[in-house]
């Protein structure tokens, strides 16, 4: 079950920064990306998201395919999986 959606962020071979805008729009986060702040809204159709102002206005970044798992069930599945520690920075 996908609770969350993944988005690409590739666009015109460049790979955006996408952050949390602040605005929120019918109980939904709009995102922005740093490099050009354009905003992005994840319309209803669930396939991805779509520039609402800025450079990208009428662009198109999809929706990839997630999967949502608890990390024991993960990790039994994907033992060779490696993460990143926030606090060090390194993978382990």
């Amino acid at each position: 079950m996908n609770l969350a959606a993944v988005y690409s962020r590739g666009l015109d071979g460049k790979t955006l920064t996408l952050a949390p805008s602040g605005w929120t729009y019918l109980r939904t986060f709009v995102l922005y990306d740093k490099e050009t702040e354009s905003l992005w809204y994840p319309f209803p159709n669930g396939e991805g998201l779509t520039g609402i102002s800025g450079e990208y206005r009428d662009r198109f970044l999809p929706e990839l395919e997630s999967t949502t798992a608890a990390w024991k069930d993960w990790q039994k599945e994907h033992p060779d999986t490696k993460f990143m520690n926030y606090q060090t920075s390194r993978f382990r």
